[in-house]
């Protein structure tokens, strides 16, 4: 008879509600506790002087963080996985730890906006060229490699526009370059997508969405290849990321539950995308999940599922319309994020942060966030506001 949980032949759901320390570790709680903590008593001045202490200073690990690293490198399949302060700190420190004075970048035109801010203002200051490029480029991307690329940065689907990208095609242009691939995949967690399954070195997470599911807390998270994990500790190291042990208490609580908050989102995001199509106030829905959109074959290829998250294109009207349709809005909040319980509505400008291609919608984009509601109520609500929009 033996109590060893065969987590290798598990499904993720079954990993995940086990994921952690065993409870016997914890005299039979079920959950890590919660450590606090700066100082550690080293039990010699050797243990001290050689660092051989499985904890050496709050800073660099509890038990409490490790819980959730382990947790979400095996949800990933990577090698190890650090944990940060939020998600753009989280691209930060994997583009930091792939680049250098003299080296060239190359990312995706339609990344999240503040992962363009943080190469444009930060990188570029300390000796990085950064290039923005078509995301539709597909395999052809190795035609912008140069002797000295050293990084890719990709996001799929686009923030804010939801394009696809072939990420297996470009990633494997890169690998054969030595070129470090980074990919924001926030949008389809891990649950849905597995970018280091399909060549991808660093896996970015921003948990404070997904991961952590209740809006309200503020971490990010990093999963590396083998190759890339000495880089990446050492620059999260170096720059002394700590996230609060509360808040990953809190995202690993989060979790447990990610599969089943994730098949909803799923769901009900799909239908109200569909009911949307109908709508003669739509001009489109940007939804890599329906038949409709460009990306539809790429996103079956390589993903599993979709999150909750995708934008419309309405026709065209005027601002006042717009405010009507959106400020009398019940179940959606007007906020940023997105990830939590709740539905959301934002009304973004992506011209503002577009280089290598344009943007030329006729009418306003909106992008919406279908929480946990009741499908039937969201649908309810959107049809109110759009029969004010052009009421």
């Amino acid at each position: 008879m033996t109590n060893e949980k065969p987590f290798g032949r598990a499904g993720l759901a079954t990993r995940l509600a086990h994921a952690g320390p065993a409870p016997s570790e914890y005299h039979g709680f079920v959950n890590p506790p919660v450590v606090h903590a700066s100082t550690v008593i080293y039990d010699s001045l050797n243990t001290a002087k050689n660092r051989t202490s499985r904890y050496m200073y709050g800073r660099t690990g509890t038990p409490t963080t490790e819980a959730l690293e382990d947790t979400v490198t095996d949800l990933e399949g990577a090698a190890g996985t650090v944990l940060t302060g939020s998600g753009l700190e989280a691209i930060s420190i994997a583009l930091m730890s792939c680049t250098q004075a003299g080296s060239h970048l190359l990312v995706a035109d339609n990344v999240y906006g503040p992962t363009r801010r943080f190469c444009d203002k930060v990188l570029t200051r300390f000796g990085v060229e950064v290039e923005y490029f078509d995301p539709a480029v597909g395999a052809e991307i190795d035609r912008l490699f140069r002797d000295t690329t050293s990084a890719l940065f990709l996001e799929a689907p686009g923030s804010l526009t939801f394009e696809m990208q072939d990420i297996p095609a470009m990633a494997g242009a890169a690998r054969s370059r030595g070129i470090t691939v980074a990919m924001d995949n926030t949008w389809a967690t891990p649950v849905y997508f597995r970018p280091l399954d399909h060549g991808v070195d660093l896996s970015i997470q921003a948990a404070t969405k997904y991961f952590a599911g209740h809006s309200d807390l503020l971490l990010g998270t990093v999963a590396a290849s083998e190759a890339a994990l000495p880089s990446l500790r050492e620059t999260r190291n170096n720059f002394g990321v700590n996230v609060g042990p509360d808040d990953v208490f809190n995202t690993l609580r989060g979790m447990r539950t990610l599969p089943l908050r994730l098949a909803r989102h799923f769901e009900s995001g799909v239908t109200i995308a569909r009911w949307l199509e109908t709508r003669p106030e739509v001009a489109r829905v940007r939804h890599p999940a329906l038949e409709s959109d460009p990306g539809h074959e790429i996103w079956k290829r390589d993903f599993s599922g979709a999150c909750g998250l995708f934008a419309i294109e309405l026709q065209p009207c005027t601002d006042a319309q717009l405010a009507a349709f959106i400020e009398g809005l019940a179940y959606f909040g007007i906020g940023a994020s997105w990830g939590g319980f709740e539905s959301l509505v934002l009304c973004p400008d992506p011209s503002s942060i577009r280089t290598a291609t344009n943007w030329d919608a006729a009418g306003p984009l909106v992008r919406l966030h279908v929480g946990l509601e009741d499908p039937e109520d969201l649908i309810a609500d959107l049809q109110a506001g759009l029969a004010r929009l052009v009421g």
